[in-house]
């Protein structure tokens, strides 16, 4: 069985955008996750459009709704930029996911049909959709190899989530597995870039 092509793309192309991952990750609070986020403050900055992942952004893996507190962001988000320029990017667009947002959010649509992140497909498709300057939008990512590294290389903004929504009483070897998997990104990139 070949290895999966968007993981592969993950270190390649983490290598070329190696400098600003390694200044993404530097630049970055420990304490940052979703509702640390200002939506008016990231309009003023010049966001037009956002990009969000789902797992660890705005819910714990395998999870059908976002937590609580990432409802009540999505809601100022939503007041602020609109919800027909908010878009979920995930690697896991589940049904029951869609369903959820369909009822509470239905302004906010799913990317589907396109390679998965780290290619910059999904972007680029926000984008068009939002009918907005591709530098104008905020990708929202937990993972530095995937929906981070998308952004850089669709030439969007990326915003780090290093304090994401887990919950070990859900899928513990799940959230163990990508804890590690967080941990390995930001060895790589601190290794492939040394300051």
């Amino acid at each position: 069985m070949p290895f999966p092509a968007h993981i592969l793309a993950g270190f390649s192309l983490g290598f070329l955008h190696r400098r600003e991952l390694r200044q993404l990750l530097d630049s970055t609070p420990l304490c940052r996750s979703i509702s640390e986020l200002d939506p008016k403050e990231l309009q003023r900055s010049g966001i037009a459009a956002l990009v969000l992942d789902f797992d660890g952004v705005l819910a714990h893996h395998g999870a059908r709704a976002p937590v609580p507190a990432a409802v009540a962001w999505l809601k100022q988000c939503e007041a602020v930029v609109g919800g027909e320029r908010m878009f979920i990017l995930s690697n896991k667009p589940t049904d029951g996911r869609r369903d959820w947002f369909a009822k509470n959010f239905p302004a906010i649509r799913f990317i589907a049909g396109i390679r998965k992140k780290p290619f910059p497909d999904g972007v680029i498709k926000a984008g068009e959709l939002a009918g907005v300057p591709i530098s104008s939008l905020l990708m929202v990512d937990d993972r530095l190899l995937t929906g981070c590294l998308a952004a850089l290389v669709a030439g969007a903004r990326p915003c780090y989530i290093r304090c994401p929504c887990v919950s070990f009483t859900y899928l513990p070897v799940l959230e163990l597995f990508f804890r590690l998997l967080r941990t390995t990104e930001r060895l790589f990139v601190r290794l492939v870039s040394p300051f």
